[in-house]
């Protein structure tokens, strides 16, 4: 027979527990924000594949339907939940739950497209703004907020998702590329707008307010976001870039000649490269981009002579082709070089980064030296 204290106590443990959970709320849902964001970086799935795109479109879906609903019942009492069925009582009780964690969800992804899609230096913003959006959604003071918010972020995640998509099936970027995806990212809303006013033209006024205006304003943000060129240009993406004294193209895949020393493991080729007279500085780099992909990216070369910024020097054309899982693979060179401090951008047509990578050249005289070999 157990003791009487012991079926209380584990009542009164979970009673502590949701106790913690409500005075810790905000640092918690950072915590977890953040556990996540790193999870879902080394699990998110292709951009391009049709079973993430399709999870997508159901959480857009899901999350529209229930905010419509919401919106037409605004003003109305709650149904009682005596006499309503298990099913419908879980939904009035948990849609509000159900709806941040299909944003947060959806957020989540974009920022992890957009992250891999461009350096953080140039991102940046755009990122902090993602990020912002993604912490505020978990407290519980965006949650009590009206629906206009929701429709916002809402919006915010139909023109991050045109923003991929679009691309993705156009097979190219560009400026009108881009201003193709945000007109089907603003489509939802519209769409809405045109039903309420066929339909339900006393929810109008309220349409305009609490949908329209929200979504207007996300992509006017978009739009600007963009003129500056700190929205990353997705598809693409580099998951490599580095420095080498040669490439050579084999059938086993492209030979990398370097010095790097092993212990400087963080570093792609030599990132201190010490040049002796005759040799070429050689960017290799992998670009990711979808299947069917055909575009042009420039690969730019810029050296600092110390104090006076970065100097322009060569700009080098590479088409690329996409569908290749480990990333279309190209490289370029430069021969006429002078010492300092150096960085290449891979660029799109329209002038957005992809990726880059910074090196010190140094002069020197002509020696016996061993080069190391990387397969890519």
């Amino acid at each position: 027979m157990s003791a009487p204290g012991a079926a209380a106590a584990p009542a009164a443990a979970l009673q502590r527990l949701r106790e913690y959970f409500a005075h810790n709320e905000r640092q918690l849902a950072v915590a977890f924000f953040a556990i996540g964001f790193v999870f879902d970086i080394f699990t998110a799935g292709r951009i391009d594949s049709w079973v993430t795109i399709g999870q997508q479109l159901a959480y857009l879906a899901a999350v529209l339907g229930v905010l419509l609903h919401m919106f037409a019942e605004q003003g109305a009492a709650p149904p009682e939940p005596a006499g309503q069925p298990r099913l419908a009582r879980w939904y009035y009780e948990y849609r509000g739950a159900a709806i941040h964690f299909a944003l947060g969800a959806l957020m989540n992804l974009y920022a992890i497209f957009f992250f891999k899609s461009s350096s953080l230096l140039v991102s940046f913003g755009f990122l902090a703004f993602l990020v912002a959006l993604l912490v505020a959604n978990e407290t519980r003071r965006l949650k009590s907020l009206g629906l206009h918010v929701k429709f916002a972020l809402l919006a915010l995640c139909f023109l991050s998702f045109a923003a991929i998509v679009v691309p993705t099936l156009a097979g190219q970027i560009g400026p009108w590329v881009f201003v193709g995806a945000m007109l089907v990212g603003t489509l939802p809303a519209a769409a809405v707008l045109w039903w309420i006013r066929r339909r339900r033209p006393a929810l109008l006024a309220a349409a305009r307010r609490q949908i329209l205006l929200p979504a207007l304003v996300m992509l006017v943000l978009f739009l600007v976001a963009y003129l500056l060129r700190v929205v990353p240009p997705v598809p693409l993406s580099i998951p490599f870039i580095g420095v080498y004294h040669s490439v050579e193209r084999t059938a086993e895949g492209y030979r990398l000649a370097h010095e790097r020393p092993w212990w400087r493991f963080w570093e792609h080729g030599d990132q201190q490269f010490r040049a002796q007279p005759g040799d070429r500085v050689y960017v290799f780099f992998r670009i990711f981009s979808p299947a069917r992909f055909a575009d042009r990216v420039q690969m730019r070369w810029f050296w600092e002579p110390g104090g006076r910024g970065w100097l322009p020097q060569d700009s080098i054309p590479i088409d690329i082709v996409g569908g290749r899982e480990q990333g279309f693979r190209g490289y370029g060179f430069k021969s006429n070089y002078q010492p300092g401090r150096w960085k290449v951008q891979v660029e799109t047509t329209d002038g957005r980064e992809i990726g880059r990578v910074y090196f010190t050249l140094e002069s020197v005289a002509s020696a016996p030296r061993v080069f190391f070999t990387d397969l890519e």
